[in-house]
């Protein structure tokens, strides 16, 4: 099928008077003739190979994918409307104003759910199975912990508006989900299907927030399920590529290229939206591997080879700022298996080379913050 004559679906009137969108299947092949899709998928591709090599190459780059994680989360929760940032969602929930506890038990919810998908694709395909345990891991005990968490909906959902009656966009039915979601997980498998990958998690993805098969949640995993295709694919070995930061910063071009899709059957304009998005956001991230590179470099080269005899314990600290740059003396003294008072002088130490800076911005405790680190998934 050319995606220029691709019909997305169709309004059918319910019982009840409102009108909901049944999307087509779209298990089957696709083409284009627009030759600005070609321009787009080559870039794209190119710096997803770029990315992908240069983070193979990485030292120790295990050491830095939590904080993608953490930003990740951070980000694709505030899409929905949640407001923890980078510094709340590193620090225990005792330490948040219990205003925003909930915001953060969300996003921490959602590290947890990417935590749990990852390296369950080594024993379980991206599925609708795998997708029902991140949503039920999405939703325990917050906001949405009664909305059939691991479950597909079993009654009609809306996007935007009060009420059925004046909603942006009304998806599918209840009874439709299974079938649209089968017909899903089938285009993302099947090998006779002649797509290039980018286009076709592109395509997965309208497709995933047009049935929107969840109550709660849907546009976290549905941004979530990108991440885990690119990683079952070995389009990237390690997860350092996520979306959301893109489609939060063009949160309204996201969600007007994905209804115009269902409005005007344009799907050539969302395919170039996320070739875009690929595009921009590999660019980010491994400009981002390379600050993280060189500042690594500077406080191994720099500061910590004048730590003398406490060189090691130094070293050991720098390793763990850099998956959580966020300390407590109390966790810098059971890390180094140290007493209170050396916990303290290798952190006053680290304050002084400028490695580390005291925050008393949170409920209790004095904390530490690697302020150099943190600013680069802020920036």
């Amino acid at each position: 099928m050319d995606i220029s004559k691709f019909k997305a679906g169709t309004l059918v009137k319910q019982l009840t008077g409102y009108k909901s969108f049944i999307p087509e299947n779209i298990c089957h092949t696709f083409t284009w003739s627009d030759s600005s899709v070609n321009t787009l998928l080559e870039q794209a591709t190119l710096q997803l190979g770029m990315l992908n090599s240069f983070s193979q190459f990485i030292p120790d780059i295990d050491l830095f994918i939590r904080m993608h994680v953490v930003k990740e989360a951070t980000v694709s929760s505030r899409i929905e409307g949640t407001q923890t940032n980078m510094e709340e969602a590193l620090v225990k929930q005792s330490e948040i104003v219990p205003e925003k506890r909930n915001d953060w038990q969300e996003v921490s919810n959602y590290i947890d759910a990417m935590n749990h998908a990852i390296p369950r694709l080594e024993t379980l395909p991206l599925s609708s199975r795998l997708l029902k345990e991140s949503h039920k891991i999405l939703l325990d005990s917050v906001r949405g912990e009664h909305k059939l968490p691991g479950n597909f909906r079993s009654s009609q959902n809306w996007i935007g508006g009060a009420s059925l009656n004046d909603a942006v966009f009304i998806p599918p039915p209840h009874d439709e989900v299974n079938r649209l979601m089968g017909d899903l997980e089938n285009f993302l498998h099947n090998t006779d299907i002649e797509v290039p990958h980018l286009i076709k998690i592109a395509l997965a993805h309208y497709q995933f927030e047009t049935i929107h098969p969840f109550l709660d949640g849907n546009g976290r995993i549905g941004r979530l399920m990108i991440t885990l295709y690119l990683i079952e694919n070995k389009i990237i070995e390690k997860p350092v590529l996520y979306l959301s930061d893109f489609f939060e910063k063009h949160k309204g071009l996201y969600y007007d290229n994905l209804m115009a899709v269902r409005r005007t059957n344009d799907l050539t304009q969302w395919i170039r939206f996320f070739l875009e998005a690929v595009n921009q956001t590999c660019k980010i991230a491994i400009t981002s591997l390379k600050q993280i590179m060189k500042l690594k470099q500077e406080c191994e080269g720099e500061k910590i080879i004048h730590f003398g005899k406490k060189a090691p314990n130094a070293k050991k600290l720098l390793d763990h700022l850099f998956t959580q740059p966020i300390v407590t003396a109390q966790e810098v003294s059971a890390l180094l298996e140290t007493s209170a008072v050396s916990s303290y002088k290798i952190i006053n130490d680290f304050v002084q080379m400028g490695i580390l800076e005291e925050s008393t911005g949170f409920k209790r405790n004095r904390y530490f913050i690697f302020r150099k680190y943190l600013n680069i998934f802020q920036q």
